[in-house]
């Protein structure tokens, strides 16, 4: 995989970079309430600053479908922007036209400027050529550093990218080179973890990693309707038993491509889904109560795991292994996400892990920083891992 790095951008003084960033940030009476997307920009704006450019950042805020619509303005994403970089940040009303280009005129070499949401114009999301024309016109060069807006063809993810030299920011870049560790060149054997609730919503996903990986662990609710397809009286537990024949199916695939699926062992049950409750642990194929759910996998589950992950170099982790936001059945994913993390730190696997509950589950299990690299790009991620092409990305390629 090539693609086009600020390593590649030469003579920047003086010129405006058009910076894609994904500012849609948390945001509760006008502030914002985690500032994590404006942390990942930073190193991309600061290298920018560093050659002399000026740097024009263009993100969305919500959906004002097309509208202006003024709860919806990037402007108090301004002052922690600021705070964060440590150097002024302007602002201007519009992303396009005499507003923008007459602020962006005014700025100094180095400076930056925040443009008005992307979002308030009905040509960002249709990708009109006309407004990805008069966005070009801004600048001299395009910066993507927005992966977790590449899964959509936008205006200013993937038309802005066609009309002006183009490259991947800092972030974007590790992203990529992330995700192609994990799956578009890993070092083998290879082991996926799939939980979070429904069959459904990933069948996609599980269709294509059949065929990449050498062994594959699903958790979660997932789970549920795998071991219901093979007959396992799950009790009153969270399962799309319509699903039974598609699970049964994955099965047989994965079996015809030499990908080994690891269902638990064992599980987690209780009548009552609240922070306490009382549990107890059996077989997964033991008798479960009719009022008993399955809110976990247990011990033997997960000591398979770990020692799966012992017999791998690579690990690509999405979804968490029970309701780990309600403790008690948060054990297994913690357990299961710290042995991750001291694997990868002493560099005996590669683990990356995004999308979905995956990063809230990873910070809960207080290894983000032991991973190798955890991704917040959420849908954009889950489309990579289901090995569909992300139009922002391939605007990028060399």
């Amino acid at each position: 995989m090539t693609f086009r790095t600020l390593d590649d951008a030469k003579d920047l003084a003086g010129k405006t970079a058009l910076v894609r960033v994904d500012f849609n940030v948390p945001m509760e009476d006008g502030r914002v309430t985690d500032d994590t997307r404006l942390r990942v920009a930073l190193p991309t704006i600061q290298r920018l600053r560093d050659a002399g450019a000026k740097v024009a950042l263009l993100a969305h805020f919500d959906r004002p479908k097309g509208k202006v619509v003024a709860s919806m303005s990037l402007k108090p994403v301004v002052e922690p922007l600021e705070r964060l970089l440590g150097a002024p940040v302007r602002f201007a009303h519009d992303c396009m036209g005499d507003v923008a280009s007459a602020a962006i005129a005014d700025l100094d070499a180095g400076g930056v400027i925040l443009l008005e949401n992307v979002r308030f114009h009905a040509g960002e999301e249709v990708n009109e050529p006309a407004f990805a024309q008069q966005l070009a016109g801004l600048g001299d060069l395009y910066v993507n550093d927005a992966f977790s807006a590449a899964h959509r063809a936008h205006a200013s993810t993937e038309g802005l990218a066609r009309l002006l030299p183009a490259y991947a920011g800092e972030s974007m870049r590790r992203e990529l080179e992330a995700l192609d560790a994990a799956l578009g060149n890993p070092q083998k054997p290879v082991l996926g973890i799939v939980g979070g609730a429904k069959v459904s919503t990933k069948l996609d996903l599980l269709k294509n990693l059949v065929g990449k990986l050498d062994r594959l662990a699903i958790g979660g609710g997932m789970a549920n309707t795998f071991l219901f397809a093979q007959g396992v009286d799950i009790g009153g537990s969270l399962a799309e038993r319509d699903m039974a024949d598609t699970a049964r199916e994955i099965m047989a695939e994965a079996e015809s491509k030499g990908c080994e699926i690891l269902l638990p062992r064992d599980v987690v049950v209780a009548t009552e889904v609240k922070p306490g409750a009382e549990t107890r642990t059996v077989l997964a194929r033991e008798e479960i109560g009719a009022d008993e759910k399955i809110l976990d996998a247990g011990p033997l589950t997960v000591e398979a795991l770990v020692k799966a992950m012992a017999l791998s170099r690579t690990l690509i982790w999405n979804g968490p292994l029970g309701v780990f936001e309600i403790p008690p059945f948060d054990a297994a994913t913690v357990k299961a996400a710290q042995a991750a993390g001291k694997l990868a730190q002493t560099g005996a696997i590669v683990a990356v892990a995004g999308g979905g509950d995956t990063v809230a589950a990873m910070n809960h299990a207080g290894v983000t920083d032991d991973l190798t690299f955890v991704s917040t790009a959420g849908g954009a991620f889950l489309e990579w891992m289901e090995g569909k092409p992300l139009p922002g990305v391939e605007a990028l390629k060399a």
